[in-house]
């Protein structure tokens, strides 16, 4: 039997076993209900994802790399030449270098900063500067602000009832205690003020803002007018009436 014959026998159980693995997964077997399938989740799925695009960047980089320096090696013959198992160890470690490098000036920087920085998973992100806290605006604090521009509102009027219906010409007058002219709440602020104004007595006289809160609160600013009533402005509401008033 010739050697030429042995070969070509030899040949046949190769492609015969070619033949049937393609067999097999050409003709897949039919699924059934109920039959479990195995997924992943979604944060495994991203993970696997961004793992392979970095794998793939890395052998990409380390071919280029090994193309580079042998295209080189054509004009300088001292180089040796570089295969791409050596190639993908330099791309390796010079990659390991940039993330070492890369720590030591974050951790300069925490250093330099402070609170800058917070943990997030593996990594650190810039921490979000602490948001201000608003006034509250619930039904509680809704009532101490009416209740106290009510209790001003009574001494403003107790004050015009002595004073021929003229208003204090400003917040200074000690007739009114200073507690009367402050905010319900640890702000401080007291309300503004209009001086020079009367009681409105005819309602032909227009009424107009008396006092009335500073831009503080969200829900918008309570105004108390020269007839007495209460009411709850916008600020640009109460800048258009304010310079109406103005003569």
């Amino acid at each position: 039997m010739s050697a030429n014959h042995i070969r070509r026998r030899g040949r046949w159980p190769a492609f015969l076993s070619f033949v049937g693995i393609a067999v097999f997964f050409l003709n897949p077997a039919t699924a059934h209900a109920g039959m479990p399938t195995v997924l992943l989740t979604d944060m495994a799925r991203m993970r696997i994802q961004t793992i392979s695009f970095f794998l793939l960047g890395l052998l990409l980089s380390s071919k280029l790399i090994q193309w580079i320096w042998n295209s080189l090696g054509k004009d300088f013959t001292q180089l040796p030449r570089l295969s791409y198992f050596k190639a993908l160890g330099v791309v390796t470690m010079w990659g390991l270098l940039f993330v070492l490098v890369l720590t030591m000036i974050a951790g300069a920087r925490e250093l330099m900063t402070p609170g800058a920085w917070e943990k997030k998973g593996a990594t650190y992100r810039l921490a979000e500067p602490p948001k201000e806290t608003p006034p509250s605006t619930d039904d509680s604090t809704e009532n101490a602000r009416y209740t106290r521009l009510e209790g001003l509102r009574r001494s403003l009027w107790e004050y015009a009832d002595t004073h021929h219906g003229q208003f204090p010409k400003d917040r200074n007058t000690p007739a009114i205690p200073a507690e009367k002219w402050r905010l319900p709440d640890v702000s401080g602020l007291r309300y503004l003020y209009v001086g020079g104004l009367e009681a409105r007595k005819q309602k032909e006289t227009p009424s107009m803002p008396l006092a009335y809160e500073p831009e503080y609160y969200d829900s918008g600013r309570l105004v108390l007018f020269t007839d007495g009533h209460i009411a709850q402005l916008q600020n640009g509401e109460l800048d258009r009436t304010l310079r109406a008033e103005k003569p």
